[in-house]
């Protein structure tokens, strides 16, 4: 009976603790399907905000700026060939790249042995010309002397004869004497003939002489030419470029063996195109001289000089496009011939237009402009330039209204912003980047710029000046240790 009593009890217990561990559950998953419901359910959406900068779109007159890269090169080129064949014999100082001659300097001297020996032939055969005319004129001299003494005798004999026959007529004289006298005259005449053609021979003699002076003078102009071409000058003072030659060396004939340029008369080659050509063209078509801005990077340093628009190609090179210009230098120091240089030309001006950064245009040439309640809307431009990092457009009908600076992704039409405007103050210009450097970069850096042979002295001297300022500008040494490869 107990043991009935204790089994119906424990039985009773399990199944109360059986119960509450089902009611327990049953509340557990109550609680999650209730949080799982309250996290579906969605919850009250809220419009977000982008922020973007803004600027009021106002009429302005700018000057577009045309820019392109061009090659520096000299308007005076010679090219240095050898006048002659032969060895050459001496060399000038400072005859190799880059070295400095000035105007008639003797540069190259080829063995002038044989053209001094063809030279001194010809001025012994033109002295035996010389002499030849002199006897020449002797003869002629003394052969008009002959003449002058046969004619005189013939006179003498004719008035002989003019005598015998006037005594003849009176009948003193004989006819003997008077046949004697005529015999005499005839051979007086014949002695004058013969002496007139001795003349004349003499006279010959005179004319080829001189005909031989003549021919003997050239050959003597020859053999110097001849000469003087063993010898090669300058034609105009400049540098030396493409040097390819040295003393005993043999040369032939019409060899080039440098070059000879002018640094002081520099002009840019540039090309533009046709759209931009036809921009610079004034009222008549014609090219203008207009102002040019050429500009050479030397290591993060810009050096810039003035030039003056000259002329333009006459002709299209085949496999190119548009116009090929030309600028002459006002100002080459520190520019020399194959520079690569960027070339800045202003065009003129636009008027109603308005400067905006490029990132504001998209590429259908549509812009961001706030409307009402700080909502973007799109609207379209016309743009005329690009210029750099900005662009020259004109939309009269958004004269006054804010343009959005920087267009992205995350900004359309309809899009709310929350608009940032520059200060009253406007943009404040900041200084160039500069570095401090210490001591050792410092000395590794002069130490480059001065084994560097390629730069301009007058710029080498501008870079060291400014390398052993406190402050260094940090374009020039981030430029110096790109090239040195550190």
């Amino acid at each position: 009976m107990r043991f009935f009593r204790r089994s119906v009890v424990g039985l009773f217990l399990i199944s109360l603790t059986v119960g509450l561990l089902a009611w327990a559950g049953n509340t557990v998953y109550s609680a999650l399907q209730s949080r799982w419901a309250e996290e579906g359910r969605p919850g009250a959406a809220r419009e977000r905000v982008f922020t973007a900068e803004v600027r009021t779109l106002e009429p302005q007159t700018a000057t577009p700026v045309l820019t392109a890269f061009g090659e520096v090169r000299s308007r005076r080129t010679l090219e240095l060939r050898a006048p002659a064949q032969g060895l050459v014999v001496e060399l000038a100082d400072g005859f190799e790249d880059g070295g400095a001659v000035e105007a008639g300097q003797l540069l190259l001297r080829i063995d002038p042995a044989e053209a001094q020996s063809a030279r001194d032939t010809a001025a012994a055969d033109m002295r035996e010309a010389e002499a030849e005319l002199r006897d020449a004129i002797r003869a002629l001299d003394l052969a008009q002397e002959d003449v002058t003494a046969a004619q005189t005798q013939a006179d003498l004999r004719a008035r002989a004869l003019v005598r015998q026959q006037d005594l003849a007529e009176r009948g003193v004289g004989s006819a003997a004497a008077v046949e004697t006298a005529e015999l005499a005259a005839a051979t007086a005449d014949q002695a004058v003939l013969s002496r007139r053609q001795a003349l004349a021979q003499a006279e010959a003699r005179v004319d080829q002489a001189g005909t031989a002076i003549d021919r003997r003078r050239i050959s003597l102009t020859e053999a110097d030419r001849v000469l003087a071409e063993t010898e090669l000058r300058a034609g105009f003072s400049g540098v030396l470029a493409e040097v390819n030659v040295v003393a005993g060396r043999l040369v032939n004939r019409n060899e080039q063996i440098a070059r000879l340029i002018d640094p002081e008369r520099l002009e840019v080659a540039f090309r533009v195109s046709t759209t931009q050509y036809s921009r610079l063209l004034d009222d008549d078509g014609q090219l203008p001289r207009l102002p040019v801005t050429v500009v050479l990077d030397v290591f993060g340093l810009d050096v810039t000089a003035p030039a003056v628009l000259t002329r333009e190609s006459g002709a299209v090179e085949e496999g190119q496009s548009g116009r090929l210009l030309f600028a002459q230098l006002q100002e080459v120091r520190g520019f020399r011939t194959g520079d690569f240089v960027t070339v800045q030309l202003e065009e003129a001006p636009l008027d109603n237009v308005a400067l905006l950064p490029a990132t504001a245009v998209d590429g259908d040439n549509r812009v961001l402009v706030l409307g009402a309640d700080d909502r973007l809307e799109e609207a379209q431009v016309t743009l005329l330039r690009r210029q750099g990092d900005d662009v020259i457009i004109r939309a009269p009908p958004l004269h006054g209204r804010e343009v959005v600076l920087a267009r992205t992704p995350v900004l359309g039409a309809g899009i709310r912003i929350n608009a940032l405007r520059p200060t009253e103050g406007g943009e404040v210009e900041t200084a160039p980047e500069t570095v401090a450097l210490d001591p050792d970069r410092r000395a590794r850096l002069i130490a480059y710029v001065e084994s560097n042979a390629f730069i301009p002295a007058d710029v080498k001297e501008r870079m060291l000046r400014q390398l052993n300022q406190d402050e260094v500008p940090a374009r020039m040494v981030a430029r110096i240790e790109a090239r040195m490869g550190s």
